[in-house]
C-alpha cells in the first residue's frame, strides 16, 4: 500500500521556522516530481513548492519564494520543506503530493493527509 506520511507540522510564532517532512512507502518515489500544497480553511488547496525526481529543479509559489526551500533524499524516499519566517497567513494544512506529470497543478497520484501549520501573531 502506497503511503505518504507528513511530519513536522505545529504552533510557532510568527518570524519562526519549521520543517516538514514527508516519508514515502509502498514504492519508490525517486523518479517522480514530487511536491507541497496547502489549504486553510475556507479556501481551495493551493501549490507551495515542487520538485523533479533529480531535484535538480524547483518551483515555489510566489507567496512563499525566498523562505520556503523543498529538498528531497531519494535514498530515504522523502521530500521536504523547510519554512522560515513564517507568517500568519501561512497557516494551513500542508499536504506532500507524489507523481505528477503537471507538477505546480493539483494533479498528483498520491497525497498525504496533511500536516498542520499554526503560525500566530
Amino acid at each position: 500500500q502506497v503511503q505518504l506520511v507528513e511530519s513536522g507540522g505545529g504552533l510557532v510564532q510568527a518570524g519562526g521556522s519549521l520543517r516538514l517532512s514527508c516519508a514515502a512507502s509502498g514504492r519508490t518515489f525517486s523518479n517522480v516530481a514530487m511536491g507541497w500544497f496547502r489549504q486553510a480553511p475556507g479556501k481551495e488547496r493551493e501549490f507551495v513548492a515542487a520538485i523533479s525526481w533529480t531535484g535538480g529543479f524547483t518551483h515555489y509559489a510566489g507567496v512563499v519564494r525566498g523562505r520556503f526551500t523543498i529538498s528531497r533524499d531519494n535514498a530515504k524516499n522523502s521530500v521536504y520543506l523547510q519554512m522560515n519566517s513564517l507568517k500568519p497567513e501561512d497557516t494551513a494544512v500542508y499536504y506532500c503530493a507524489a507523481d505528477s506529470q503537471a507538477m505546480t497543478t493539483t494533479r498528483y497520484n498520491y497525497w498525504g493527509q496533511g500536516t498542520q501549520v499554526t503560525v500566530s501573531s
